[in-house]
């Protein structure tokens, strides 16, 4: 049992830990993440990417960056007049991102934390952050700083991990989501602390309409909520008053 299970840790702590976990699985992160989704995150991304309504020319913010994958979906649609700056805290993440998004002139790295960015604000037609706000220690802070950055107008998604919709579908993820998963991850060479950490920081998430309560206090209006794969996964988008 990870320490996350045992007794959640927040503040500095959940930061430091977050950190070092997603250094250790950064080598095997991509691989991970097509074998357990079954290959849907990229959809996942293209969906929300859509819902941003960028244009040639815009500027967008892909926050928690990863490994890339959310800034190559965003760089194709503002295309290469426009922009995209990935920023990450962790730097063997960013390291693979820079790596696999090397071929897109568009996309800028930047080191950063995402509940203090290091942007002016009103710079970004749009800022998402993919599968990660569970993971930071104050997320209405790092939602507050993303709508700090976007200009008015512009647009704030989150896609995240989530529990499902549909009832009938329930009992199948939950054995694979809580039990199976931690093995499948560490039959592929995963860091299995980091695998059981997923299902249990998910089950610790703000639910839906939390997290729309959350957007709407930081200044987002017309916040809608998109339920993929019966709801396993959720994206929340919010226009920046």
């Amino acid at each position: 049992m990870s320490r996350i299970e045992q007794r959640p840790l927040s503040g500095e702590a959940k930061d430091r830990y977050v950190q070092g976990l997603f250094a250790a699985i950064a080598p095997k992160y991509d691989l991970l993440n097509s074998i357990i989704s079954f290959n849907r995150h990229k959809a996942w991304r293209r969906f929300a990417v859509g819902k941003a309504l960028l244009k040639e020319g815009d500027a967008a913010l892909d926050v928690a960056a990863g490994t890339g994958d959310f800034s190559i979906e965003l760089a194709k649609s503002v295309g290469q007049n426009g922009e995209v700056v990935a920023v990450d805290f962790c730097a063997p993440m960013a390291g693979v991102g820079r790596r696999k998004t090397s071929a897109h002139s568009n996309i800028h790295w930047s080191m950063g934390d995402a509940m203090s960015l290091p942007f002016a604000s009103n710079t970004f037609d749009c800022a998402t952050i993919g599968f990660a706000l569970r993971n930071v220690s104050d997320a209405p802070r790092a939602i507050s700083e993303m709508v700090r950055v976007v200009k008015p107008g512009g647009r704030v998604i989150s896609l995240e991990i989530n529990r499902p919709v549909s009832a009938l579908f329930k009992p199948f993820w939950s054995v694979y989501f809580y039990g199976l998963l931690p093995g499948i991850a560490g039959l592929f060479g995963g860091k299995r602390d980091a695998y059981t950490y997923l299902p249990a920081s998910v089950k610790r998430f703000y639910t839906r309409q939390e997290l729309t309560q959350i957007m709407m206090d930081a200044g987002l209006r017309d916040v809608k909520v998109y339920d993929l794969t019966m709801g396993v996964v959720c994206a929340h988008v919010g226009v920046k008053i």
